[in-house]
């Protein structure tokens, strides 16, 4: 495979490249645009020991065409020769300093070398070159990691996050990156002061994502003994309490929140959610009112669970309002959340005697549901062939 272990957007840019030099052959001569473009042809396809013999033959052919020793540095990156792609790409760079991609490669080539200072050079030449390119900010980023620089990677891959959102392999290193600002952020804090309320805070964090809930309670409740009033702290220990399904438990730590910090919305809907699910409706609706009272674009799902409670409360007119504010609300169209919303409606509907309005509501339920069944089918399909193609290897 073209650039095996390279993320894929870089293998595009660099069949664009190809395409892109073919306009750089105007005033060749034809023997060196024949050269040329056997050579390109061979490296698109993989051939890469032709493509190397083309594009040497065309260095000599042209010993001042920068593209020739740009192609043949490719070639050799491919090869996972760096240190002839590295001679190749800096001719290239010599006789052409601001051509579009050979700084990048150069510093690609660098790092793979683990020549990090100097692979940081060629990138920031290339950024100087094309600063809203998102593949530069991403391998300036990688290279900044491997330097030990890590809140400077945090901002080059922010950029090229922010450029390219949907770029897995820029995601993967961003995340990466401010992972390890995080890590050097709260070593840091120990070191400060181990008996801090912060440091039983972090570990709360760190036990809730390994899953070790039991540890991440008594650590969250070490922190609340040291600092009782601090806004954030029960509702982070009533989180915990809700993932064990001690409802009870979650529910007396977000009322805890609430004395602490009274216009804290997000545990205030939180609280009315688990009043629900602990069949307290008129406690559920009370305060979901006061949610959607205090932000009247809250989200979809405040005013689901506000139709939820005056469903159970037999306020069935309200409770048809706000299942309808919750589909006019969502972002998207085929939630589990106007899914819901709909099936609600036509319980409703039906009660009250309204059979079209029933019939529409639960047509469009069952339409949502089709559609979303059929998507968790690819995506399960989607998952299996992935798992499937290392093995196919």
């Amino acid at each position: 495979m073209i650039l095996e272990g390279y993320p894929s957007r870089v293998r595009a840019i660099l069949l664009c490249t190809l395409l892109f030099f073919g306009v750089a052959l105007l005033g060749q001569s034809a023997q060196t645009e024949k050269t040329f473009n056997q050579g390109a042809e061979a490296l698109r396809n993989g051939r890469l020991d032709e493509a190397a013999e083309r594009f040497s033959q065309l260095t000599v052919l042209a010993p001042g065409f920068a593209e020739a020793y740009f192609n043949l540095g490719l070639v050799r990156l491919q090869q996972r020769d760096f240190h002839a792609a590295i001679l190749a790409l800096q001719k290239s760079v010599n006789l052409k300093p601001r051509l579009r991609g050979a700084n990048l490669f150069l510093g690609i080539a660098k790092y793979r070398n683990e020549d990090y200072l100097d692979a940081q050079t060629a990138l920031k030449r290339e950024l100087e070159i094309a600063p809203s390119n998102p593949d530069v900010l991403m391998w300036l980023g990688v290279v900044q990691l491997a330097r030990g620089e890590n809140s400077s990677a945090v901002v080059s891959l922010d950029k090229a996050a922010k450029l390219n959102p949907d770029n897995v392999d820029i995601l993967y290193h961003r995340g990466r990156a401010h992972m390890l600002v995080s890590k050097e952020s709260y070593e840091q804090m120990y070191k400060v002061d181990p008996k801090s309320w912060r440091v039983h805070q972090v570990l709360s964090q760190s036990f809730t994502e390994a899953d070790r809930l039991d540890d991440a309670i008594k650590e969250c409740t070490e922190a609340i003994r040291s600092k009782p009033d601090e806004p954030g702290l029960h509702e982070q220990l009533a989180d915990i309490y809700w993932k064990q399904n001690q409802l009870e438990q979650a529910e007396t730590e977000f009322e805890n929140e609430l004395k602490v910090d009274p216009q804290s919305t997000s545990s205030m809907y939180k609280l009315a959610v688990v009043s629900l699910e602990r069949s307290k409706p008129a406690v559920a609706a009370e305060l979901l009112k006061q949610v959607v009272q205090r932000s009247p674009g809250s989200s979809a799902e405040a005013y689901y669970q506000l139709g939820r409670a005056q469903a159970q409360l037999a306020e069935n007119e309200a409770a048809i309002g706000n299942f309808k504010l919750a589909i006019k609300q969502s972002q998207q169209p085929d939630t589990e959340t106007v899914r819901q919303s709909y099936y609600q409606l036509a319980q409703l509907y039906r009660r009250a005697q309204h059979l079209e309005e029933s019939r529409q509501a639960l047509e469009s339920f069952l339409r949502l549901k089709q559609q979303a069944d059929a998507n968790e089918e690819l995506k399960l399909q989607d998952k299996l062939k992935r798992a499937a193609q290392p093995a196919a290897r």
